[in-house]
């Protein structure tokens, strides 16, 4: 007989969480102004709005935090990781920040300017903000199977190499870098193939121009490639990584997603002098060059845990445990995403909730259901998230209108995953029932969704 799954670890402390009558929750949604950021963490009950910076370090992360050189310049824990991020990434130069949207913000400094165009593959929120805010523009080129939730494509986060040449072609001046996202989020999640990263270094050698990864989730995307691209079945996780890093010459990450830290990100730069330039912006934004915005002990846990991350047992339980979602609520007729994700299952919320008109937040809506029926707080990947037009002022209505299930690294048991999909399944079967969402009464001019004010539609 074959053995059953098991979990690659065992739990030494657990955190207690809280739960709540469906009065309590009403009436705190209420409250929170219909945002669930806005909710306290005691008021959530199983917790899926990301999963940056809310993993589970190891034991060996802990120690590594007691072991942190606290040095305003030239600590000891600078030195460890940076000999990590060489070991694994293959970049030279690094600068220490305090997390992904800090490392942009550095980063965008150097290299965007008023009327650049940026293109990708579905900049994600922070990119995307971190460019209009710039007076620049980013253009999607992902591929146009990613935005049909019903096609299993194995690699839904490529770059389509002919909208990226056009795109090269027209605005060829106003561009300076290409930006890739490992794994795409905003299309679910989704992998980009090591095939698909040379064809994007090929068109930017061809028309001079630099290759950037938003590096996130960087570890999800090379076992992707593993599992997914037969040349590379039998490669190491990190083998593949180097491959994949060899084709760019810089990135920014997230430490809080793929290096199972509770803060910290870094830019890697392969060219010393845009190292240099990006210095400046880092010692006036951030700290200085050896510490950025992170303690010694904090890159001490990063270095650590990025050699985690990129391990296969790890990277198999990850995956698993998120595919264990999508499977079960496949199998209740849920509409996702498919194929699953590296890191969230990506609920389409248009074929969910088909009654609410689009105008009224759907994606929104079926998330703020699932905490009124459960406790569990997930994210609106939608028209909240879309921002408005920056010339027009219109909302904009994505391609994709998703809410995003992000399962935490080594947080929840399968008990969590079980009681999550019941829920789903109990609010799809009254979904007929849902007809209305929500209407904004306050909005920021930028990242609205973080600190959008609602009231329901009657």
């Amino acid at each position: 007989m074959e053995l059953p799954y098991a979990e690659p670890f065992r739990i030494k402390m657990v955190e207690h969480i809280y739960p709540s009558t469906r009065q309590q929750r009403e009436e705190w949604i209420r409250q929170a102004k219909y945002n669930l950021f806005n909710l306290r963490s005691q008021q959530v009950f199983v917790d899926l709005l990301t999963d940056s910076g809310t993993g589970a370090m190891s034991d060996h992360q802990w120690a590594e935090l007691m072991l942190g050189d606290e040095s305003y310049a030239g600590a000891s824990s600078y030195y460890k990781l940076k000999q990590a991020i060489k070991e694994i990434f293959g970049f030279e130069y690094f600068l220490p920040t305090h997390q992904g949207r800090a490392a942009e913000n550095v980063l965008f400094s150097v290299l965007v300017k008023e009327g650049d165009i940026v293109p990708g593959n579905s900049h994600f929120d922070t990119t995307k903000g971190h460019i209009e805010f710039r007076k620049a523009q980013a253009i999607d080129c992902t591929i146009d199977e990613a935005f049909d939730t019903d096609i299993e494509h194995p690699f839904k986060g490529n770059v389509d190499p002919n909208k990226l040449e056009d795109v090269l072609k027209k605005y060829n001046d106003k561009i300076r870098f290409i930006i890739v996202t490992l794994t795409n989020n905003t299309a679910g999640g989704q992998p980009v193939s090591l095939e698909n990263l040379r064809q994007v270094r090929q068109l930017a050698d061809k028309y001079g121009k630099l290759v950037v990864y938003d590096s996130a989730r960087f570890a999800e995307n090379a076992y992707f490639i593993k599992m997914r691209e037969a040349q590379y079945k039998d490669w190491s996780i990190r083998d593949i990584v180097k491959e994949m890093f060899s084709l760019a010459d810089a990135m920014t990450m997230s430490s809080k997603k793929d290096g199972i830290v509770n803060i910290g990100g870094f830019i890697g730069f392969r060219d010393r002098e845009l190292f240099r330039q990006a210095t400046v912006f880092n010692i006036m934004f951030e700290g200085f060059v050896t510490y950025g915005g992170m303690a010694g002990r904090d890159m001490n846990a990063l270095a650590r845990g990025l050699h985690e991350s990129t391990e296969l047992d790890y990277l198999q339980y990850r995956m698993r445990q998120v595919a264990y979602l999508g499977q079960q609520l496949v199998d209740y007729g849920i509409p996702v995403q498919k194929p699953f994700g590296g890191h969230a299952i990506f609920i389409d919320a248009r074929k969910f909730l088909p009654h609410v008109p689009k105008e009224e937040f759907q994606a929104q809506t079926l998330a703020l259901e699932l905490y009124k029926e459960a406790g569990v707080r997930g994210v609106e990947i939608g028209t909240l998230l879309a921002d408005r037009d920056p010339v027009t002022g219109e909302n904009r209505y994505p391609k994709l209108e998703f809410v995003r299930l992000a399962i935490p690294r080594r947080v929840y048991t399968d008990n969590h995953i079980d009681y999550v999909a019941t829920a789903l399944k109990n609010i799809f079967d009254r979904r007929h029932e849902i007809n209305h969402g929500y209407r904004i009464i306050y909005e920021a001019p930028i990242l609205r969704h973080f600190t959008v004010e609602l009231e329901p539609v009657e």
